[in-house]
């Protein structure tokens, strides 16, 4: 079970984990968290029906990571010549966006959660036992994670990946390769497990 997910009785999945990857795992949910931001009012927003009525960004986001997780519905608005369709895709940003982010956080924090829970045994190990719905949430964000990672390596075709696997050690991206490999490794159990 070490590194690959596997089914567990009554649904969900199960994966045996060290506390480096416990560490790894978090870190990385944690920094998407940051990325994706707290929601339209902020987390200390009393008001959760504000969340309901604020508009999101008509903008696509800075950032390539945020680009790739938050892609324009019509494409790329600068190479779409018709003013109509970036019309279109600024409302459909403007009212999809936080709904989005907000499932995304939900995702992170629910992996943060999982392994905050952990208990590691004396040999520095824990078994990481999820529910469907906990299992459908990690997918959701170790896919996120994934995505994010390829932007930074600028990862856009299954070429670009063949490439990182001829990374000399020496390259400094090579830690940010290895951890995008891990967690494709994760997510394909994953699936299958959800499959099964």
């Amino acid at each position: 079970m070490a590194g690959m997910f596997e089914p567990v009785p009554g649904g969900g999945a199960a994966v045996a984990l060290d506390e480096v990857e416990v560490s790894i795992l978090r870190s990385l949910a944690v920094q998407l968290l940051e990325l994706i931001g707290p929601g339209p009012g902020g987390e200390q927003d009393p008001d959760p029906l504000a969340e309901l009525f604020a508009d999101g960004p008509s903008e696509p986001p800075s950032d390539p990571v945020l680009q790739r997780l938050f892609p324009d519905a019509y494409g790329d608005p600068e190479a779409v010549p018709d003013d109509q369709l970036k019309a279109y895709s600024a409302e459909f940003r403007r009212f999809t966006e936080n709904d989005l982010r907000a499932g995304k956080r939900d995702n992170a924090l629910v992996v943060v959660r999982g392994l905050d829970a952990l208990s590691l045994d004396g040999e520095g190990g824990a078994v990481l036992k999820l529910t469907p719905d906990e299992s459908k949430q990690w997918l959701g964000a170790l896919n996120d994670l994934r995505l994010a990672i390829a932007s930074r390596l600028d990862v856009i075709s299954e070429e670009d990946t063949d490439l990182l696997y001829r990374l000399p050690d020496s390259d400094p991206r090579k830690p940010m390769v290895m951890a995008y490999l891990w967690l494709g490794g994760l997510q394909e159990t994953l699936v299958e497990t959800l499959m099964a």
